[in-house]
Parts: structure tokens; sequence; C-alpha cells
């Protein structure tokens, strides 16, 4: 039954004048309730008061909320806001509902849900219990209970502030000795372990052991609770990253096991044999074109490898610096020509200064100082080149929709092959009359 006028007018006024407080008190009345009350407010003040309850109440009122009223909420929330109460539905749940929102919206949600396969994102359980510091004990305990009839497991109850970023952890000894009108930030524990959602299982799993946990919370980069973490999953899926992981690195897929079949083997395996292939063509072209001076200054050849290997070493810095921003969402669009030209630079420093050095070798190798000037500008232009390819490659490759971890790394050594060969072999065709 609708509430009546002037009934309503004092609800509007007191989520007007205070919509964190009203969302606490939406936070002690049953969803179906809730749900009744946020209808028949104006939609501005229902989003508003959704934005300050606790992620996992807020996702059960969104998916019990009208559908006609369902986008209208979740467009005027903060896309990662969104996706925090998003996340805590199962995936069904998840994508069922995302079809009901624009297009926009609907992918600005779906990229804070994705985390990466290594990561304790990737692994956490949303069965976790939350509340704000300023709910009494007798408020919570009530909620417990509530939860647990409708199928909650979970063995914790966390404390999140105002933006539902995490603050502390109830001790069940504490609260149930503690009196009935204390508030949960007046009991609750402030020194708690958090996991970053982006970090990585491996780095998860061993500070599990070194610290004997078998649950942890799960946070964003804005520290706001998404889940938990529990140590049987983790161990189990830490090992099976390690052989996948292991696979990988020769070019193998990491779904492939001892007994696959053949016909799946040579299907995962023969495609990443031929790219190989098709850039070690490319850089012996590279050297077939300066076949000439070779003949003439032997030499050269011995320096090609380690040209080759600078290069290869300064981009690989530059790469995974890159992919680690990538992952953590760490470069927004409109920083992404700073970073290439900062990672251009610093390959252009490390290349002055490699150089240098290697110069100085060269021209002891070889007595004459021309040529130690060849292998200090090769040098300088492949680490510079090195810098800009590690950072522009990822980007462009996620760019275009393919997955920069698969990829990026065998253009990049092309690049510093192809790029380093030419570079080194064409200043020797420059200075060649000083050389011979």
């Amino acid at each position: 039954m609708k509430a009546s006028i002037p009934l309503l007018s004092l609800v509007q006024k007191y989520f007007e004048n205070d919509p964190a407080a009203a969302a606490h008190a939406l936070e002690t009345m049953s969803p179906e309730e809730a749900v009744e009350v946020l209808k028949n407010i104006p939609l501005a003040m229902a989003t508003k008061a959704l934005g300050h309850l606790n992620d996992s109440y807020a996702a059960v009122l969104l998916q019990q909320m009208p559908r006609s009223l369902f986008p209208r909420i979740v467009n005027g929330l903060d896309a990662q806001q969104a996706a925090s109460m998003f996340m805590q539905l199962n995936s069904e749940l998840r994508q069922e509902l995302l079809q009901h929102l624009e297009e926009k919206r609907k992918r600005q949600i779906q990229e804070y849900l994705s985390f990466p396969e290594d990561s304790a994102g990737r692994i956490m359980t949303l069965d976790v219990i939350a509340f704000h510091g300023d709910i009494k004990v007798k408020e919570a305990i009530q909620k417990i209970r509530l939860l647990a009839q409708r199928g909650s497991s979970s063995s914790y109850v966390y404390v999140v502030d105002k933006e539902n970023k995490l603050v502390g952890v109830m001790n069940m000894r504490d609260m149930l000795i503690a009196a009935e009108s204390d508030l949960l930030e007046n009991v609750m524990r402030r020194d708690i372990y958090s996991v970053n959602c982006f970090m990585d299982r491996e780095t998860v799993a061993n500070e599990f052991k070194s610290r004997r946990f078998f649950v942890a919370p799960v946070v964003d980069n804005q520290q706001r609770l998404l889940g938990i973490v529990r140590a049987e999953r983790l161990i189990g899926d830490v090992q099976e990253e390690a052989s996948e992981d292991m696979q990988k690195m020769f070019g193998a897929s990491g779904d492939e096991n001892v007994f696959s079949p053949l016909s799946f083997s040579l299907r995962t395996r023969l495609p990443w044999l031929h790219v190989n292939l098709f850039t070690a063509f490319l850089a012996a072209g590279v050297v077939a074109m300066f076949e000439e001076i070779i003949g003439k200054l032997t030499v050269l050849a011995v320096f090609l490898p380690v040209i080759a290997g600078q290069g290869g070493n300064a981009g690989a810095q530059s790469l995974a610096v890159v992919m680690r921003g990538l992952v953590m969402r760490e470069i927004p669009p409109q920083k992404v020509k700073q970073l290439i030209l900062k990672e251009t630079l610093v390959g252009t420093i490390n290349g002055i200064i490699i150089g240098l050095v290697t110069g100085a070798v060269a021209w002891l190798w070889n007595g004459n100082p021309y040529f130690g000037l060849v292998v200090c500008l090769g040098m300088l232009v492949n680490l510079a080149i090195a810098g800009c390819a590690g950072a522009a490659i990822p980007i462009a490759m996620k760019a275009i929709g393919m997955d920069p971890a698969q990829c990026s790394n065998i253009i990049l050594t092309t690049v510093t092959d192809v790029m380093g060969f030419f570079a080194f072999l064409g200043f020797a065709v420059l200075f060649q009359n000083y050389l011979l």
C-alpha cells in the first residue's frame, strides 16, 4: 500500500537532508520494504541513497527493483560504484540485469567487472557481510540472522565507511559481549589485512602462508570492499596457474595437458611457431640487406646479438610496466601520449649510458674509435625505440581488441631486432670509410 502524501513528503525530506542516515534506515528494513520506499521518492534521491548503502544490500535491492526503475537508478550511479554492486550478484543474474542498461553504461560497468585471469578478483567469493560503522550492534546481529536464513555462510563481518571503504572487521566474540546500543565502529578491530583485487594470486598465496590466514577481504584500488578470498580456493588455483604459465612461456596453450589430443596440441602450438618463424625471417632480411658491409667488416656480426639483446631487455622493462598499468587500470586515455613519451625518454637515457659503455668496449675490442661510435649510436637508437615500442604496443593491442599479454612480447621482439639491426648496420654503412 502506498504511503499517504504527508508521510511521503516527510520521507522525502529525510532523504534530502541526510541521505546517509536515510540509507542506514533502509538497511534495517526488509528488501521488499526498502524497495517500496525507493519507488516512492524522487529518482535523484533514490539514486543518492542507494550509493550510501553497503554493496551487498544494494545489490539485493537492485535485484528486486522493478525493471522499469532499475536502469534509471543504475545510470545515475558512478560506474565503479555500480560495478561494486553488480559484483555481489551471481554471474547469471549479473548478465541478465546488464541487458537492461544502455550500451555505453553496460561497457563501463563490464570494464570494472573484468579482472585479469591471475588476479585475486577472479577467485573471490561474494558471500560477504558488511555494515556501516554507525550501525548499532543490535541491528547488526538482527541483520546477520536474516542473512543466515537467506543462505549466507560468511564467517566474518566487515565494517565499511560512508563510501563503502573497508575500515575494520568484527570479531564475533566482541560483538556478542558488547552492549546492544554500542556502535560497530566502537567495537570493531581496525588492524585488518586486505587483498587488492588485482593482486597476483601467487602473491596472495604467499601472504596467506606467512600470516596463516584462511580468508581475507578483497578491495579495489579505492579500498572499497568487493568480496573475500578463501585459502582452499586460492591454493588450487595457484597450482593450476603455475602449470599454465609454464606452458605459455614456451608457446603452448594454458588449457593443454599431457593427454590432450594430438590435433589440439598441434592447433595451439603451430600458429606461434609460424609467427616466430616469420619474425625471424624479418630480422634475417634486415641483416641480408647489409651483407656487403658485414663481409668487409666481420666484427659487426659479433655485436649484432649484443645490440638485439639489450634492445629486447629494455623493451621488456617498458612492456612490464605498461602491462601492469593496463591490468591495474592506471592508464587513462588522456595520459597515453604522456606515458609513451616518458618510456621513450627513459629508453633514450638508458641508450646513452649503455651506448657509451658498449661503445668503449667496442673501441678497445677493435682498436678503432669510429667503430665504438657506431656501436654507441646503434645502441642509443635501439633502446630509444625499445622504450617507445614497449609502451605503445600493448596499448595499441588493447585498443584494437586483442589480448596484450598474448601478443605484445613477440611483436616487441620483432621491432627491437629489426630496428636494432637496421640502425647499427646503417651507421656502419655511413661510417664505413672510417671503419675499413
